[in-house]
């Protein structure tokens, strides 16, 4: 693997433990010229993936893209047990006729991420199921009380007498031996699943591996709140389900502040791309940073012309109108020294005063100038090839309705 591509499969990454782990798999598995074993564990709990799930989904992605082998552990015993959600709560287990339900429904949408058919997908009850009650209290002894009570929310709850059922603390320890099973290399997970994957990671070492596998989070995708993580009870998420247009409306509705981090793990531009947009960020009108964002999810999940069809229902239902609901104060040219002769700079500079050429230029440049609703971005444009009127937008707030 080249520097690029390591780069490339090395980016977005919250924490690698331990932190040269990938640098060493990967060499590894060149050495012995084998794909890598990576895991990802659901638990079919709820019907619906959203973003915040393919932050992760397409990090697994990459590595399947880079050659290695992926392993999709749908959690169908385990989710009729009951995953403590850290929220000082225990989950309530599923039936088998929802977990089957859930099960399919979320493979059909991984397939909006990744080749399905290149995956290795397991059901944890192929195995769990045919455990004894003799190879539960094996599994057991490879785990300790200390152990568990190192998840913040296990051991919060126990401080405050509230109560920790066993099944409770049982659960990682599955998990763990689910990695045991697969002998895996990576696995992955949110920021939130790094206790229960670094348990698997020590499961592995407790059955005597030499190369237990190594621990990749990613960061957990704050929702259209702004506040929370992504969550479906929160009603913060775009679902990778939802149509077109509302997967770009939903986008379009996030606040600016989130606009860093969702460049840098909802999009698939280039590296080299997200850096210049994050660098734009001040500098461009927040909402056509957002544009190129909600376009590009779109384009994700349900391809280039429905992005396409998105952005232009967005400009039509919503900033089209918005536009004929400001107030734009008139402007005539002829009062203005403005001739046909002039160029659109100096009309900026008459309608901006306080804001010197190289600051109306650039931010023209950054699509923070709009005439009739379409951006202008060369200056140098003549009057006189503008309309006899218009309506101009110059940055967030100014609203000019020209006449010549």
């Amino acid at each position: 693997m080249n520097d690029k591509d390591f780069a490339e499969l090395n980016a977005g990454i919250a924490t690698i433990v331990p932190a040269d782990g990938l640098a060493r798999k990967i060499a590894q598995a060149e050495k012995e010229n084998r794909p890598l074993k990576v895991k990802l564990g659901f638990d079919p709990t709820a019907p619906d993936l959203h973003l915040g799930h393919a932050v992760v989904l397409r990090k697994l992605r990459q590595f399947q893209d880079a050659g290695h082998e992926i392993n999709i552990i749908i959690g169908d015993f385990t989710a009729r047990i009951g995953d403590p959600t850290g929220r000082n709560t225990a989950r309530p287990p599923l039936t088998p006729e929802q977990v089957k339900i859930n099960a399919e429904t979320y493979v059909n949408q991984l397939a909006k991420v990744m080749d399905v058919s290149k995956v290795k997908l397991h059901f944890n009850s192929s195995w769990l199921e045919k455990m004894n009650f003799m190879d539960v209290i094996k599994l057991l002894a490879k785990a300790t009380l200390a152990q568990m009570l190192q998840r913040n929310d296990f051991r919060e709850r126990y401080e405050k007498s509230v109560p920790v059922a066993l099944h409770e603390l049982v659960y990682p320890i599955m998990q763990g031996y689910d990695s045991v099973v697969l002998d895996s290399d990576i696995e992955l997970g949110g920021t939130d699943q790094l206790f229960n994957c670094m348990v698997g990671k020590d499961m592995q070492a407790s059955y005597g591996s030499d190369t237990s596998q190594i621990v990749v989070s990613m960061p957990l995708l704050r929702g259209t709140d702004g506040v929370e993580k992504m969550s479906k009870s929160k009603g913060n998420y775009v679902a990778l389900t939802d149509l077109p247009n509302d997967m770009y409306g939903k986008t379009m509705s996030i606040p600016d502040e989130l606009l860093t981090e969702w460049i840098e793990l909802t999009t698939d531009f280039s590296l080299a791309e997200k850096k210049e947009m994050i660098a734009s960020i001040g500098s461009v009108n927040p909402m056509e940073i957002k544009k190129k964002v909600a376009a590009n999810i779109v384009k994700i999940y349900h391809g280039e012309e429905a992005a396409k069809a998105a952005e232009e229902f967005f400009y039509n239902q919503v900033q089209a109108k918005d536009m004929e609901a400001k107030e734009y104060k008139p402007v005539a040219l002829s009062e203005n020294g403005i001739t046909a002769e002039s160029n659109i700079l100096a009309l900026l500079q008459i309608l901006q005063p306080e804001q010197s050429k190289s600051a109306l230029r650039r931010l023209a440049e950054g699509g923070g100038v709009s005439l009739d609703g379409e951006k202008i971005t060369d200056v140098e444009r003549k009057i006189n090839d503008l309309p006899e009127s218009f309506k101009l937008k110059v940055g967030k707030r100014g609203y000019f309705a020209i006449t010549k």
